[in-house]
């Protein structure tokens, strides 16, 4: 292991961390506000938008082992040529987003081609850039390895950043306005990266780095834990995802309450930051699946009373993110570090970015089914954004709340079942 990971200091930690401010910064409107926005502001119809996002996200997602490879490859060869994929990755970061929320067409039923065209090409662009920017720093970090709370330590670090950065997306927009929104982002990128390439701890090269050749990207699934593991990550992921995407459509229209929005989205995030010291802490009690199945379970209790809610609940709803956003904490910093303990003990520590590449593949094909599902039944069901039909209404409900806990039961199933076959946590 790499001496300079094995204390982790404040200063190291930061300077690792810093980039997941940017990335979770940009990921909030990219996979949360997009479908509302482009639905809302540009007219484009629900399960249109819902077949673009299921298929460039699912396109996007098989390429990240791909990548994965690439960016172990790198790894293999200089740290010199891992510093340019990243800052080649964060200007085309920086270029599709900016190209994704400001089109030149904005109206869909007087340019629907062009509008359609422009949304494509801005999201496959994005992605690419996002997945290796983000495959990159999530390998990094699993190279520095270390016990079980030191890993979560490092995840922690990085998903850390991340709250805040999406703290910062959720009442930024509404503070002032996107074009300023998207400077802040601009300018943290920049910062994030500075800060990884010049003083982040230095991955150690892994003996057999060389070894990341055409079809390794391919190794990850012959190892059976992990397969395992990734079943519980992508059920878990598909709960989280269903009301990632329909949240601005249940706070508008069943709630009534979009003024409401910056406040729940805050609170939520915030009471996850608050949290992660707590799962840290539990780690060290329980161990990382243990604290991770008592997570989706305080997930279940506190979102199922969503369901119950009228119109203008904002005290109940806001208690419902505050319960949920601590269970988030347990999702954010201790399935990668459950990730890093199975790579280093199956020997693979050279394939981080392969096992990277598949764990954000299995990220956005969560998004991608959940906008691919969720939307174009929603717009069967008779709802559209606005409508407030009772029957409509109750099956957005349905979904945003029925739906996950369903799944987030699934996951914990699984992940019971996964602690106790061989070669899990030990």
């Amino acid at each position: 292991m790499n001496a300079a990971a094995a204390a982790l200091p404040p200063r190291a930690g930061l300077a690792y961390g810093a980039l997941g401010l940017p990335l979770a910064f940009l990921a909030l409107p990219l996979y949360v506000s997009l479908p509302q926005h482009y639905a809302q502001n540009h007219g484009v119809p629900l399960a249109l938008l819902g077949l673009v996002l299921l298929l460039t996200r699912s396109a996007d997602a098989l390429l990240d082992p791909l990548i994965g490879q690439g960016v172990d490859r790198l790894f293999g060869r200089s740290l010199g040529a891992v510093r340019g994929l990243a800052l080649l990755a964060g200007l085309v970061l920086g270029l599709g987003f900016a190209a994704l929320f400001f089109p030149p067409w904005t109206d869909y039923a007087s340019s629907p081609a062009p509008l359609l065209a422009w949304l494509v090409l801005s999201l496959v662009f994005t992605y690419l850039a996002f997945s290796a920017l983000s495959v990159l720093h999530q390998a990094w970090g699993t190279r520095l390895g270390g016990d079980a709370p030191q890993r979560a330590r490092v995840v922690a670090w990085r998903e850390g950043f991340g709250l805040v950065g999406v703290l910062l997306a959720s009442v930024l927009p509404t503070l002032v306005g996107l074009p300023w929104s998207t400077g802040v982002l601009l300018l943290t990128l920049a910062l994030g990266l500075a800060m990884l390439l010049r003083a982040a701890p230095r991955p150690a090269r892994i003996a057999g780095s060389d070894d990341a050749r055409a079809g390794a990207w391919r190794a990850p699934l012959g190892n059976k834990p992990f397969r395992g593991l990734l079943a519980v990550f992508m059920a878990n992921g598909i709960a989280s995802a269903v009301p990632a995407t329909l949240l601005v459509f249940f706070v508008q229209d069943r709630l009534q309450d979009a003024a409401g929005l910056p406040l729940y989205l805050f609170a939520y995030f915030l009471a996850a930051a608050l949290s992660v010291p707590l799962w840290l802490r539990l780690v060290g009690r329980l161990g990382l699946s243990h604290a991770w199945l008592l997570g989706m379970g305080l997930a279940v209790l506190a979102f199922a009373g969503a369901l119950a809610l009228p119109a203008g609940a904002r005290g109940g709803f806001l208690a419902v993110c505050l319960a949920s956003g601590v269970a988030l904490g347990a999702d954010l910093a201790l399935p990668g570090a459950l990730l890093t303990g199975l790579v280093q003990r199956a020997g693979h520590g050279a394939l981080s970015g392969a096992y990277a590449g598949w764990w954000t593949a299995a990220s956005k094909l969560n998004l991608g089914l959940a906008a691919g599902a969720a939307l174009p039944l929603l717009a069967l069901a008779g709802y559209t954004p606005g409508a407030r039909a009772p029957e409509a209404l109750q099956a957005l409900g349905l979904a945003y709340v029925a739906l996950p806990c369903a799944l987030k039961l699934l996951a914990a199933a699984l992940l019971w079942r996964w602690a106790r076959s061989p070669g899990a946590e030990p």
